[in-house]
Order: structure tokens, then sequence, then C-alpha cells
């Protein structure tokens, strides 16, 4: 390790450190002895192991990686399962992992009796069953989907003690397969007035947002499997719109309607829920993107650090606006910074897995991270974010606490002890 020189303050090495370090590298981490031990036979290796099951589930020693939920009783309210992303790795969110918010519960429904209509500014209106569209050519896209709300936390004046499952867990990424709606309305027939589609969902609370033609014609899609499975009933079984990169509440689930038209609907959801309120009392009229942003998951709230020594800081970046470029990490509170290695594949719209080796002294640190995407967007400081969008004590009332598309940096200090807190850095 003596030819390798920390890039930044307080132990921190950049993404080239993985080149030069080589196994020097991953013994100072892990801790691994290079002296030869004798192997014991455990008890599950001299007897067989259980029944292999017809749908696979995870061990009984990761009982603890699960969703946490926002309503376990069902009480007549929306409901929230958030990804424990301290627990997981690299890119792909399992399908029992994802984030899910229902309104209303998740929609039981029998594919068989399912129907997507399309109609309105069409020249031919069209109705499919799920069947249907399973004989249309598929394509599929490695994206990520995210509430508008998620990280709403942050908002708040004094930083939340609450682990990174809590504060930006309504965001998950997988791949998704299904029909480019492109496809559909060609075959419908597109009126030269139409400039808007009005997707609407199959559950109670009939769920509607309004999407801008041109992004249903660029890379949306009735999304049919997640990960190579039959989408789940909480992601909107048998069928959902997917539009990558945008607001988690448009991506509407149960998909049964879409209705183009001249001007978008102004329904409840879009009018009033998720209109947001900025500190000169005005609000967006719509706000599609969810921008480039990115956390650290380890070290985090809730993951200590069991003494002095090599770590890897790791986290997932991503924006809606194309591919992540560059992320950059601290452990002094944004005064010095290291370039982290991106895990490859790095998709477009989609999670991007950085990791960066830190040398913990044992004293108090501050970890960062910053994200770029190719579009030159930059992730904001929490000053400069609070400064355009204002933070909860500053709004006019409290009808009009902002809670919607926060990405500012996340900050994680760590004390003597080991321990990590959530501040504001």
């Amino acid at each position: 390790m003596k030819d390798l020189v920390p890039a930044a303050g307080n132990g921190l090495y950049d993404r080239r450190a993985f080149l030069r370090g080589g196994a020097a590298l991953a013994a100072a981490m892990t801790g691994y002895s290079v002296k030869a031990e004798t192997l014991t036979d455990p008890v599950w290796s001299n007897e067989p192991g259980t029944l292999v099951p017809p749908y696979g589930t995870p061990s009984k020693y990761e009982k603890g990686v699960v969703r946490t939920l926002s309503n376990p009783d069902f009480e007549p309210r929306n409901s929230h399962a958030r990804t424990p992303h301290h627990l997981l790795h690299g890119t792909v969110t399992p399908n029992g992992l994802h984030f899910t918010i229902s309104h209303g519960g998740n929609a039981e429904i029998d594919p068989a009796q399912h129907r997507l209509a399309i109609h309105g500014l069409v020249k031919r209106p069209l109705v499919f069953t799920a069947e249907a569209l399973m004989r249309y050519p598929t394509v599929s896209r490695f994206t990520f989907v995210e509430c508008g709300g998620n990280s709403a936390p942050m908002f708040s004046p004094e930083p939340i003690q609450a682990s990174v499952q809590a504060l930006h867990g309504l965001a998950s990424c997988a791949e998704w397969t299904g029909v480019p709606l492109s496809t559909l309305l060609e075959e419908t027939g597109i009126d030269p007035k139409a400039k808007w589609v009005i997707a609407e969902g199959a559950d109670s609370q009939r769920l509607s947002r309004s999407v801008p033609l041109a992004k249903i014609m660029d890379d949306a899609m009735v999304a049919l499997f997640q990960n190579g499975e039959r989408v789940m009933p909480g992601q909107g079984y048998p069928m959902r719109l997917l539009l990558p990169g945008w607001e988690g509440n448009m991506n509407v689930k149960w998909l049964r309607r879409l209705e183009l038209a001249e001007q978008p609907a102004m329904s409840y959801y879009e009018s009033r829920t998720y209109s947001q309120i900025l500190p000169n009392g005005k609000a967006f009229r719509f706000y599609f993107i969810q921008e480039v942003k990115s956390y650290i998951t380890r070290p985090s709230f809730g993951v200590e650090l069991k003494g002095p020594g090599f770590y890897e800081i790791s986290g997932v970046a991503y924006s809606g606006n194309g591919k992540i470029t560059k992320v950059m990490v601290s452990a002094d509170g944004g005064k010095s910074w290291a370039e982290a290695a991106l895990q490859e594949p790095v998709n477009s719209k989609s999670f991007t897995r950085f990791r960066a080796p830190w040398e913990w002294n044992g004293g108090p640190a501050v970890l960062q991270s910053r994200a770029w995407d190719d579009q030159g967007n930059v992730q904001p400081t929490r000053a400069d974010f609070v400064a355009k969008r204002g933070e909860a004590a500053k709004v006019p009332s409290p009808l009009a606490f902002p809670n919607q598309h926060f990405n500012s940096i996340t900050s994680w200090a760590i004390d003597a002890n080991g321990g990590v807190r959530h501040v504001y850095a």
C-alpha cells in the first residue's frame, strides 16, 4: 500500500486505486490472511440439505433484508413499501424488494378479463388484451422508477436520524420488458391535433396522469415483465405504463386506458398532489423528470464501522436525463473530493453503482457523494437546493410543505465509535 497515496483528505482514495492497488488493496480492505488454514466440516457439509422449492426464496439468514411498510395495518390511506438500499449491492432491485406505493391497495386483476383501450384523437380506436400484447415485438430497458416524494424527509430544517431506506427507499431499478407505445399508437393512427396522452389505471382510485405525446413516442412502453417475470400486483399486474426517468406517479399501474388529447387533463394527481410549491408561493405546473442524484448506501445510518481500517464507500447514482458520467466522493464534508469508480454497465436512466476505497483513521468523518450526468447536469448542494426550493420551516403555510423531487447531497457523519448519523454539511 506504500505506493498508493490518498487522492483527497481524510484517507480517501480515488477510482485509480482499484487499478493500481491490486491484491495489496484487496488485502488491506478485507483483512484476509495469506496463511494456509485447515478447514473443518460443519454440519451442513455432512448431511442432505432441504427440499428445493418450486419458487426460490432468500436464505433464512437474510430475513432482515425486507421492505419497511408505512401502513402495515392496511388503514384507508396510502401504503408505502421502501427498498432497503443499505442491504443491497449492484444495480438491479429484486422484484420482492422493489418499492411500491399504492393509493388504495394492490388491485387483484384477472389478466383474462383486463383490457387496455387506446382512444381519443386517434384514427382507429383499439382495445388490447394482455394476451394480444404478448404477440407484439417487445423491448427491454434497465431503468429506475422513483417516487416524486422520495427523499422528502430531507426537506426537514433539521436532519432526520433515519436510514437510507427511510430517506431514499422510494426508488428502485429493474429490467422492464414490454411493448413500445409508439408501436401501438402507430397502429391506431395519431390525429395531428393530439399533443397529450392521458393514462388511467384500473385500481379503485382511477389514478390518471397526463403525459406529453413526445415522451410516449420516445421511450415509453406498456411493461409486462420485470426482471424476467410478470410484473407483480404491486407493480401494476398485468400491465403498467413505463416512462423511463420520469416521476414514479406518472408510470401508471394497472394500465387500462390511454386517451390522446389536445390538452392535459389537469387531474387531481397532477394539479394538486404533485404540484410543488416554491418559496415565493408559486407552483410548478408540471415537473416530470427525476433529476441527477446519488447517495452513499454503505457506510450509512444504521451500518456501523467495526474499527479503523480500510472500507469501501459504495452507493447508487442515477439521472432521468441520461447516463451518469462521474461521481465524486468526500470524507471530510466536501472540503476535498476523489473520483469514485463506476461499476459497469452504466446504462441511461438507470442505477449506476459507484465505489471508492477509504482508509478510516478512527477520527470524525463526513461522507458525501455528488453525481454528474452526460447532459452536463450536476447534483446540487443542499444549500443551493434549499435556496431555490425552500424547506419545511420556510414555506407560506402547512398546505405548501415542499415534499417533491429532492435531489441534493446526503451527508453521513462518522463518530469515533464507528456510529453513523445523518447530518447537513
